[in-house]
């Protein structure tokens, strides 16, 4: 019987997180955030890397602040970096996560831009663009390639419009 409810426990989490995000996609930001708040501090620091992933990853859209974004979307990498070192527990979180870094490292250039860190943000940019493969054909992937050239020519001054926006619309990536 616990042993199910280990099987059970991180369907709920994920099924939470995704609850969370869409509340934050359909505009209510700060109840995103509350939630999402409340779900990091049941997990904790010690918490399951894939969870902590896909939770920072999100919470970091939540934020107001260009330092607070940074910190959650570093908290993010360093939870997937977990999984992808050998600590991870399944082998379907460490190839999900995989599945991040280019996501991961686009938000970290985004936030790294945001503060003027240029040179940062272009190692990032580097690091997403060398993580591409991992990423598929569909919407997903083609909105964090497009994302990519967005940001990398906003940083190189051929984008006049400089616009703020890393990822797809309605996500960040």
């Amino acid at each position: 019987m616990v042993e199910r409810q280990e099987q059970v426990a991180p369907d709920a989490i994920t099924t939470r997180i995704g609850q969370a995000v869409m509340l934050h996609h359909a505009g209510d930001r700060e109840e995103a955030r509350d939630r999402l708040l409340k779900l990091w501090a049941e997990i904790g620091e010690d918490g399951a890397p894939f969870h902590r992933c896909t939770l920072a990853h999100y919470m970091a859209d939540t934020q107001d602040d260009p330092d607070a974004e940074l910190a959650w979307d570093l908290r993010a990498l360093s939870a997937a970096g977990e999984l992808t070192d050998g600590r991870a527990a399944g082998h379907r979180d460490e190839l999900a996560v995989r599945a991040f870094y280019p996501s991961l490292h686009l938000n970290l250039a985004a936030d790294y831009a945001r503060l003027a860190r240029h040179d940062a943000a272009r190692s990032h940019l580097r690091l997403a663009r060398a993580a591409l493969g991992t990423l598929g054909d569909g919407s997903h992937g083609d909105g964090v390639r497009t994302a990519l050239a967005r940001l990398e020519a906003r940083l190189d001054g051929a984008d006049p419009a400089g616009g703020d926006t890393p990822g797809p619309p309605g996500q960040r990536s």
